[in-house]
């Protein structure tokens, strides 16, 4: 509670999502909307990393998370040795909430 107020619960409407660049790299991000980012990203006006490297296509996505969730589980996919997110990238999308419920 903040001030008599109870603070709504944040919304799980997040997405963390992996492209695969033109030169071959793969970039991760987090997005509410994912086609959106990918346009923006393609029209160079997305992060400075896939700028020089369009045009990038969607090669895994994960949805469900609040915010806080998108970005911990983007700060883990990072993490991954790079083998590991070619596999992952190589998988079908994944819903927190299919896995939760």
């Amino acid at each position: 509670m903040y001030h008599g107020r109870v603070e709504p619960k944040p919304q799980p409407d997040w997405s963390v999502y992996i492209v695969r660049c033109a030169d071959g790299s793969l970039y991760t991000g987090i997005s509410k909307d994912v086609k959106a980012r990918l346009a923006t990203h393609n029209a160079g006006k997305g992060a400075a990393y896939t700028r020089a490297r369009r045009p990038v296509r969607l090669r895994y996505k994960e949805t469900g998370f609040t915010r806080s969730e998108a970005l911990m589980r983007e700060a883990a996919i990072k993490a991954l040795p790079r083998e590991k997110k070619k596999l992952l990238a190589g998988k079908p999308a994944w819903s927190a909430k299919a896995a939760a419920g």
